[in-house]
């Protein structure tokens, strides 16, 4: 994520708007059509945005204890019609209760909590994790 960890400050990434726009040229550049967005922790701060402007673009959305999630309003989650599969660990209580309380205002939702995982549960708990997410993918049209 530009700005984050060793990667070098990007003027573009500090703006909500320009977060959208940066996410946007790399699914254009990429040449994706209607992917499925997977944004675990601090990649929320780029794809919430997307989600609530372009989340038709997406077949599918999977946020894993994003940040920024209570930047938003419940009626603005409500509008998002994008399928999404909400993954969790069930050891992570500082950003997954948050992140929950908040995505579970998206209408096409579904729930994944991974036992004895925690805040990047996909490490935690690989084989589960990819067993929620193929399943999810599984019944996106």
């Amino acid at each position: 994520i530009p700005g984050y960890g060793d990667s070098p400050p990007a003027e573009m990434v500090v703006t909500e708007q320009g977060r959208r726009t940066f996410l946007d040229h790399v699914l254009q550049e990429l040449g994706m059509q209607r992917p499925v967005l997977v944004s675990p922790s601090m990649s929320g701060r780029f794809a919430l945005p997307f989600l609530l402007t372009h989340g038709d673009r997406l077949a599918g959305f999977v946020p894993i204890a994003p940040v920024g999630t209570k930047g938003y309003t419940a009626e603005q989650y409500q509008r998002v019609q994008t399928p999404t599969l909400i993954v969790y660990g069930e050891d992570d209580t500082g950003l997954a209760p948050q992140a929950l309380q908040n995505l579970q205002h998206l209408p096409e939702h579904h729930v994944a909590v991974l036992p004895g995982a925690g805040h990047a549960c996909y490490l935690d708990k690989p084989e589960d994790f990819h067993q929620a997410l193929l399943g999810f993918l599984s019944q996106l049209k």
